[in-house]
């Protein structure tokens, strides 16, 4: 990299683009970076000295970017995520810099090889699930659409879990991801916030005028590490800046003098906590306040950082509407709203009509969930144990809300109760939906069913209160990641078809629609998905030891390990396909022979979650070894399903199980993803399964299950799971042989909790949709027979499902919330 002066700056330029100019920096990071010779390095020592001469072909577009920012003061966005599930980085600094070729040269140059560097590296621990990967999806788009953006969130040390298995049993592992270094990342402790917790307020005097301060227990420190966000080939680098938790006073060297060495980093440990794992077990008290010290952690270090930081030093505040947009990413970042109150009204000394007035114009809320559960509250305790004048500055956000409420509507009691950002009951608590509603300029769902339903039944008083305040932006993902990278013989046939300009424009995939009728395309689109099976076989031998059956039908079911996803509802399909055979209904020989892979994760404390995976493995065991099946039934587990996997596994698909309940799904993005990549949904109508299915057509969609109405009526009606099993002889063979402890040793005990919650309770209605999810499986089975027709419904997934591009949802963001127009390359 050289250093050129220009007027008396340094301009700071990229490395030659050429295998020549390549082999010399890398060669120069194995010497000087890593302290070794070429012939002495390790794969790791190799892999480090890659990733940082990779990222030397970003850093000149990333100072440039930052400067240009600078210079045009223009609108950002600042996207609060408490995840981001990156990915691998390598490949995509890559793409984004066209560098394949060079480095894969350059590499052979030098006897290695490229993809033996790939599997070297280790994705971060940052996210879990679809929220993370959208927030991921998200700042990709925008930096491919040169949209000024900043994403925060947190460094966590050991990420959720690594996820083994222990005869069929989910047991947590630590997430070490950064132990073999990380070097996508640049730290800065010399930029480090304080931030504060804990003690009480008080008022005092200022010149006149009665003010609040906030006088606190104890504090912590939060220290940035800076990742480039790179745009595909467009010259633009923004930022994604996560916070790690350190202690002020680290080290006590007099305790330590004295022997007592454990309370010499007692304050060391109490700190790092904060940072140490994602979403931490929160079925004790202990747990939910570790949570809530996480979320004002990284929300308070933010707002200081670009407020103290990114803006310039005699920048008028009044002005922040005109610079950023924090958008709120589900409820984990919204005690930034009393957050950036406190700043203006403490700190800078505002009077409370103006600093609302201007954090009102500041925030956007994004609601994720349909579940009550997931919206998130605290009590009012524990925000007033940790959290002191932030719960001071609620009540006040609630009391004059309430009160226009209570203008507009006199009288009406039960609406202030309704509204109230404070509820009472069970226990008095902070809704945090709802203060992020009163305070968002706008609040959108994340699929067209979705936004319906927060209007009309998470939020209804609120919607109608503020009709205009509400929109939709359905979720898409990152055609880079999810079809160049993940798919490149999918790619390269795009390509072919439609020219090189879908990668940004994902709505060129039309053009092959026309090519679905051609036989000889259908040949090749089908060999596409033949190497991608290839693939995928290979990785999972490789990594699990799995071996898959050739010429079967893959049938996925890949997410969160929640009830609603109903992952229990394709295990009773699988032991019904079991019983058919053993009754003789079916003939191994003759019938269409399916792998059923799965992937998830459930929360540590999520008892019912383990035992579904715990069935899942079990009834996966029996069949696999049961020699009657002849092969014709397979199940594949594979443990600590990621984004790595994913770019292997989605792309090799046949069928996309999208089976959650109508009306509990928010969206889903495991969904476009699949059909993206040639694979055929069967779904109910929930989510953003209903858009999939209009643009794909009924004709390749695998409808199933009752509507949202239907289930809202037969929940009101009283629900009985268990006049399913007894009017339906498939489904209670299929129950009766996991309760018989066919699956567990012949011990009926193992899984009688999730046998007697499906009888008694199935609040997710699996009994309910059985019967049409078996006959819509069976008419998957008919389709699949039908090679050629099977493979243009295929086709024409791929070619109708542009619209679930991320840069879209970004368009969408950008014209009904953000109003953030990119800022282009000089």
């Amino acid at each position: 990299m050289t250093d050129k002066r220009v007027n008396g700056s340094a301009v700071v330029t990229s490395p030659q683009n050429t295998v020549e100019g390549f082999v010399k920096e890398f060669l120069r990071e194995l010497s000087f970076g890593q302290g070794v010779t070429l012939e002495r390095a390790s794969v790791n020592d190799q892999y480090l000295a890659l990733a940082r001469t990779v990222r030397q072909y970003l850093m000149a577009r990333w100072l440039e970017t930052l400067q240009r920012q600078r210079e045009a003061q223009a609108k950002s966005v600042a996207y609060l995520s408490a995840e981001y599930l990156l990915g691998r980085q390598l490949d995509n600094a890559l793409l984004a810099t066209d560098l394949t070729e060079v480095v894969e040269e350059g590499l052979a140059s030098l006897g290695i090889e490229l993809q033996t560097l790939r599997d070297q590296e280790t994705e971060p621990g940052l996210g879990n699930g679809g929220l993370g990967r959208l927030a991921a999806c998200f700042v990709d788009s925008l930096a491919t659409m040169s949209v000024p953006c900043i994403g925060y969130g947190i460094r966590y040390d050991y990420g959720i879990f690594r996820q083994t298995f222990v005869d069929g049993w989910q047991v947590e592992q630590p997430d070490n991801w950064l132990a073999l270094g990380a070097p996508w990342e640049f730290p800065h402790p010399e930029a480090a916030v304080t931030v504060h917790f804990g003690g009480r307020t008080e008022t005092y005097d200022d010149e006149g005028v009665e003010r609040t301060r906030w006088v606190h227990d104890w504090d912590v420190l939060g220290v940035p590490f800076n990742y480039m966000v790179p745009g595909y080939q467009n010259g633009r680098v923004n930022t994604l800046r996560l916070w790690s938790a350190k202690a002020t006073q680290a080290f006590d060297l007099q305790i330590f003098n004295s022997g007592e060495y454990v309370d010499a980093v007692r304050a060391q440990t109490f700190a790092e906590n904060i940072s140490k794992v994602l979403y931490p077990e929160d079925s004790t008290p202990q747990g939910k306040e570790l949570r809530l010290q996480q979320q004002y952690f990284f929300v308070a270090c933010s707002i200081k950082d670009f407020v103290d930081y990114v803006l310039p030093e005699d920048f008028d505040l009044h002005r922040l509407p005109e610079r950023i947009i924090f958008q709120l990413n589900d409820t984990h970042p919204v005690i930034a709203v009393p957050e950036l109150m406190r700043v203006l009204v403490d700190e800078k000394k505002w009077d409370w009509d103006e600093a609302w007035a201007v954090t009102q114009q500041c925030f956007a809320y994004t609601c994720h969930t349909l579940l009550p559960e997931a919206l998130e509250v605290w009590s009012v305790e524990l925000m007033g144990r940790l959290l002191p004048r932030h719960l001071e500055i609620i009540y006040r956000i609630n009391e004059e809300f309430l009160a226009e409420v209570a203008a507009k509507h006199p009288g009406d009691d039960a609406l202030l109760e309704r509204m109230s950002i404070i509820a009472e009951r069970p226990e008095r608590s902070v809704r945090m939906a709802y203060l992020a509603t009163v305070a968002g300029s706008k609040v959108n769902g994340v699929a067209a069913l979705h936004s319906d339903l927060l209007r009309d039944k998470v939020l209804p008083d609120f919607s109608t209160y503020w009709p205009d305040k509400f929109t939709n932006v359905t979720n898409g993902v990152t055609p880079r990641r999810f079809v160049r990278l993940s798919n490149p013989a999918l790619s390269e046939l795009i390509t072919e078809a439609v020219g090189v300009g879908w990668v940004t424009d994902l709505e060129r995939l039309r053009g092959m629609e026309p090519l679905a009728d051609d036989q000889e395309f259908r040949e090749k689109f089908r060999a596409v998905k033949a190497h991608n099976k290839e693939r995928l076989s290979a990785l999972l031998q490789a990594r699990d030891g799995i071996t898959l059956p050739a010429d079967a039908m893959l049938d996925v079911m890949v997410k969160r390990l929640h009830e609603y996803k109903r992952q229990t509802l394709k295990v009773l399909h699988i032991v019904t396909l079991y019983d058919r055979v053993l009754r003789g209904e079916l003939d191994p020989a003759t019938m269409q022979k399916r792998v059923f892979a799965f992937g998830a994760k459930a929360a540590p404390g999520y008892h019912m979650a383990k035992q579904i995976i715990g069935l899942i493995n079990h009834v996966g065991a029996t069949i696999n070894d049961d020699p009657r099946l002849g092969g014709a039934l397979t199940v594949v587990f594979p443990p600590n399903y990621n984004v790595t996997l994913a770019e292997t596994l989605i792309p090799a698909a046949d069928l996309s199980e999208q089976i959650s309940l109508a009306g509990k799904e928010a969206s889903g993005t495991g969904n476009m993803k699949f059909a993206l990549n040639g694979a055929l949904t069967i779904g109910t109508d929930d989510g953003a399964n209903v858009e999939i299915r209009e643009l794909v057509g009924d004709e390749n969609f695998f409808l199933f299950g009752l509507l949202e109405p239907q289930v809202a009526d037969l929940v009101a009606a009283g629900y009985q799971p268990g006049r399913y099993y007894e009017e339906d002889p498939a489904l209670k063979r299929a129950i009766d042989l996991i309760a018989s402890g066919t699956f567990s040793g012949g011990d009926g005990s193992v899984f009688a909790p999730l046998v007697q919650n499906l009888l008694t309770e199935d609040r997710f209605l699996a009994l309910a949709d059985y019967r049409s999810y078996v006959d819509a499986q069976d008419r998957v089975d008919a389709a699949y027979a039908d090679v050629e027709g099977w493979t243009r419904s295929a086709i024409l997934n791929v070619a109708r499902s542009g619209f679930f591009s991320s840069d879209r949802s970004m368009w969408d963001y950008i014209d009904r919330i953000w109003h953030t127009p990119p800022v282009v390359s000089r």
